[in-house]
């Protein structure tokens, strides 16, 4: 069900050494990097498989939003599951598209959840 979790860090730098270096024994590794504002987003993987688990900045001092992507079967789900957020008035943070800076086919929508946490959909596709 989940496709990937994403957490704020106050020092990204800090908390991606932390990481790779405690986490050694499983075989992380940083499989890719963005720039984001004056830090950058890192995200994480183990093995052979892409990305699963992301570090970004902090919004604020006291921000620790949560991410979680869902996995949608394909586009169409993706752009059901956007109307259904404006259907029942939830903020959308991007409406449906490619985001190709993660990597070709990467369609999602990204939402505010009542808690203020962002979640995603997302379908790894053409």
């Amino acid at each position: 069900m989940l496709d990937h979790l994403g957490v704020q860090a106050a020092d990204v730098e800090a908390s991606l050494a932390h990481y790779l270096r405690v986490f050694a024994p499983i075989g992380m590794r940083e499989a890719l990097r963005f720039p984001a504002g004056d830090s950058f987003v890192v995200g994480l993987a183990a093995g052979e498989s892409g990305p699963g688990f992301w570090l970004s900045p902090a919004a604020g001092a006291e921000t620790r939003e949560l991410h979680v992507a869902f996995q949608a079967p394909g586009r169409d789900a993706i752009d059901a599951v956007h109307q259904a957020a404006v259907d029942a008035g939830a903020e959308v943070l991007h409406a449906p598209r490619e985001w190709p800076e993660y990597h070709p086919g990467y369609y999602a929508v990204f939402l505010r959840d009542p808690d203020g946490h962002n979640v995603e959909a997302v379908h790894h596709g053409g």
